[in-house]
């Protein structure tokens, strides 16, 4: 701390706040389309030039230009060929030497959620520049999610292809798709990403405690999207009320049975995992029974006592429990990820999950990374075939 001549701290303005500040200044009544010229404005003072965001689309293949007043344009680059998708998977700043000068990429991370990549050219880089670049692309990525929520504009450029209307429910409905904290990662991905209907997941980190829910609803379309609706925000009340999970399954249940058919369902699982000791307890109503994955190998998979889906007025079931040690994790998924099969062929199955998981999975990769190459991996190996919704959730207990 620098002191100044009355043995005071010195609260003169440092270049690096001064830097920072200029944006936070500005945040709260920034139009989202002028997020583009602060950016160019903040790394001009710092250097840089020909700035891009980059934002991952729905599909998670391709990092795509936000077309914004101070950007560069471009095309679309793909994540698994590029070196800014290397800066998206590894979270790590990736520095391309040009002839006249050195391209960095620093990922956009805001709660391990990974928006997109910061990309800007200076004459040379030092470990000043990097550290204040990486505090700039923090501050940016808090700002595109605070102005996500006045604008289309980062979803027409996120969305790289047609979206149906039902696929557009379940966007809105779910939370982001990464979270990473000290002691617990989760990670999902949704298959169709542009047509998915009845498949979604929520989860909340509330205290020690992390709760999660995945359901797929029955159907197809605008209905199956419907039902997940109301499953979802049932799921959330109960949980924000803080009942038992056993509870949770009974007001979920009478929530769809109230509002649809008696021969419409919802097939879910909900799980409820301390943080702090690793205590895992699940409920299952209907669902493919989670994997345990521990030393980065599948151990067995998650059984246990199942009631009948939500809204068939199943008994309150019973809660299965189990202890986790750190650094295991759990794959949860819906059918459609191993029941897909193409004309006269068997289904994907369960044994060919668990290869690509002992594949996949490994010490050095972040759940993010793995559950996206495990849904797209497993999309390529079952001939891109996609008739029915396939979603994967993988939660790590760091311990």
């Amino acid at each position: 701390m620098t002191v100044g001549r009355l043995g005071e701290p010195d609260r003169s303005e440092s270049f690096g706040e001064g830097l920072l500040g200029a944006v936070l200044d500005r945040a709260h009544e920034l139009p989202p389309h002028r997020v583009g010229l602060v950016v160019a404005e903040t790394v001009s003072r710092l250097g840089g030039r020909d700035p891009q965001i980059l934002l991952q689309d729905y599909g998670q293949q391709k990092l795509v230009p936000l077309p914004a007043e101070g950007l560069t344009g471009g095309e679309p680059l793909p994540i698994g060929d590029s070196e800014a998708g290397r800066c998206l998977l590894t979270s790590r700043l990736v520095e391309l030497p040009l002839a006249d000068g050195v391209r960095v990429h620093v990922s956009l991370l805001d709660g391990g959620d990974q928006a997109g990549v910061l990309t800007v050219t200076l004459d040379a880089v030092d470990d000043d520049d990097r550290r204040i670049l990486r505090r700039i692309a923090g501050l940016i990525a808090g700002l595109l999610q605070t102005k996500n929520g006045y604008t289309d504009l980062f979803f027409r450029t996120r969305r790289s292809e047609p979206m149906s209307v039902a696929a557009e429910i379940q966007w809105s409905l779910l939370p982001p798709l990464t979270m990473t904290m000290p002691r617990v990662a989760v990670a999902g991905v949704l298959e169709p990403a542009y047509d998915v209907a009845g498949d979604s997941f929520d989860y909340a980190l509330n205290g020690d405690i992390l709760h999660l829910a995945m359901i797929d609803a029955m159907g197809h379309g605008l209905d199956a999207a419907t039902m997940a609706t109301v499953a979802i925000g049932a799921y959330r009340h109960a949980r924000r009320i803080s009942i038992e999970l056993s509870e949770i399954y009974l007001f979920m249940d009478r929530a769809v049975a109230e509002q649809f058919a008696p021969d419409h369902f919802v097939t879910a699982q909900m799980l409820r995992l301390d943080t702090n000791t690793g205590r895992l307890q699940w409920v299952n109503a209907g669902h493919p029974a989670p994997m345990l994955i521990r030393g980065h190998r599948v151990v067995h998979r998650l059984d246990s006592p199942t009631t009948l889906p939500v809204g068939f007025g199943g008994a309150q079931p019973q809660i299965s429990d189990l202890t986790l040690e750190p650094g295991d994790r759990i794959l949860c998924f819906t059918d459609g990820l191993v029941e897909e099969h193409a004309s006269g062929q068997e289904q994907f199955g369960e044994d060919q999950l668990i290869d690509w998981v002992h594949r996949l999975d490994q010490a050095d990769r972040a759940v993010r990374t793995v559950a996206r190459d495990l849904s797209h991996t497993l999309k390529r190996a079952r001939g891109e075939t996609t008739t029915d919704d396939a979603t994967l959730v993988l939660v790590e207990w760091r311990g």
